[in-house]
């Protein structure tokens, strides 16, 4: 029913419809034409006032522009991630759906141009990644024998007619299906995680060479841990001296929470791994940006026990010895999803409930405050598998791109 009433909504707000095939794509870098989409973005300059923005709740947080999934010709929407062409300084988004990924151009928010869409490398599936690195966008998703495909985002700068359909430049087949991909770009190594349960790292994750994007290398990997459904990797420069310049693996690994030293690809050694009380299912966290706190969420922890929006914060100053530092609860039953850190601001898509930004500049006094929202799912912000999957908070202009689930791409801005 709640679905039918935000159609309802989107439907007096946005405008059209259409149809594309959707078929895959070969492996190459052509570009053909999707002439039967003729549905136009919703853009033009919303403010946030008194609590809402057009349709959606929202605090602090403008509406810029949205594309919706009929627009995109697909059923779902999942991840999200960002690019900006250092030459151009034009900004991207890349939008992950059910049947591939979509690119569009946000540069002028009242013009979205959606440039067009890779399709998925075999079938639709609910679940798709993206990271970018070099100027090229790795993909990787839940469908049989995807394995990761890589996608030269150059050719976003000149697209003829948009939208087309793009053709991967190159497509890794180490592994079939994965949950995420996590790039640590100080290094040029990829690593793919949520493979398969049974396979040679057990569902852990397998390290890719991609210091050459177009030629992945196969380098490894790690799964003494077991199965990893997200993961961070850096370049350790905290506050533990005893790893620094090491390359750390933090993985959520559903029950747990795995640090890994994975420098030597040859020999990844594990440093420590952690629990926490009232286990749902560990999801995805992120570091602050001097990599002493360890930002997670548990992702059935307020559907299954009750819990408002739940984040646990974890001290990490010892690396051997992660002490829980903090626990915020949101002001909605919502489900949190994946989370990200820029400054002094967590960026937490939280399913029903939008996307919530925490202030965590008290982090150290255990101080932390939501300053804003916008809510992309405006019915209600029940602990449901519905709203915002992801955002992505990292461009220069502080445009903010949100996938929902059910509504597409959506881009805010804080208010002025």
């Amino acid at each position: 029913m709640k679905k039918t009433f935000l159609l309802f909504l989107g439907l007096l707000f946005l405008a059209g419809c259409s149809d594309s095939d959707d078929s895959p794509a070969d492996d190459d870098d052509s570009m053909m034409m999707d002439d039967d989409i003729v549905d136009n973005p919703q853009t033009g300059f919303l403010p946030c006032t008194s609590g809402m923005a057009g349709i959606y709740p929202c605090n602090g947080y403008d509406f810029l522009g949205q594309i919706n999934l009929t627009q995109f010709s697909a059923s779902s929407a999942n991840d999200i991630w960002g690019w900006t062409d250092s030459s151009t300084g034009k900004e991207y988004a890349l939008v992950g759906l059910d049947n591939g990924t979509a690119f569009v151009d946000i540069t002028d928010t009242d013009n979205l141009i959606y440039l067009g869409k890779l399709p998925s490398a075999t079938v639709a599936s609910s679940w798709r990644d993206i990271k970018v690195y070099q100027d090229h966008a790795f993909i990787v998703s839940e469908a049989g024998n995807h394995g990761m495909q890589v996608f030269d985002l150059t050719k976003l700068r000149n697209v003829p007619n948009p939208p087309v359909t793009f053709g991967a430049d190159s497509r890794y087949v180490g592994f079939g299906s994965a949950h995420n991909i996590v790039i640590n770009e100080v290094s040029g190594y990829a690593y793919a995680v949520g493979t398969a349960r049974y396979d040679l790292y057990n569902g852990g994750a397998h390290f890719i060479n991609i210091q050459d994007p177009k030629n992945p290398i196969a380098s490894g990997g790690y799964g003494a841990n077991g199965y990893s459904h997200d993961a961070q990797v850096v370049t350790y420069n905290g506050p533990d001296s005893d790893y620094t310049g090491q390359e750390i693996f933090i993985g959520a690994n559903e029950n747990q929470v795995a640090i890994v030293n994975v420098k030597d690809k040859d020999n990844p050694v594990q440093i420590s791994t952690f629990q926490y009380a009232n286990i749902g299912y560990t999801h995805q966290g992120w570091f602050t940006e001097d990599q002493r706190y360890f930002i997670l969420g548990d992702e059935t922890d307020e559907r299954d026990l009750g819990f408002n929006s739940r984040t646990l914060i974890f001290d990490l100053s010892d690396l051997d010895n992660p002490v829980l530092h903090d626990t915020y609860l949101g002001k909605t039953a919502a489900i949190d999803h994946n989370g990200y850190v820029k400054g002094d601001a967590f960026y937490l898509a939280n399913y029903t409930a939008g996307v919530r930004i925490l202030d965590i500049s008290g982090i150290d006094g255990k101080s932390i405050i939501e300053e804003g929202f916008f809510d992309t799912y405006p019915s209600d912000n029940t602990a449901a598998f519905e709203g915002v999957w992801s955002v992505y908070p990292f461009f220069e202009s502080e445009k903010i791109i949100v996938n929902d689930i059910n509504s597409g791409l959506f881009v805010i801005k804080k208010s002025n």
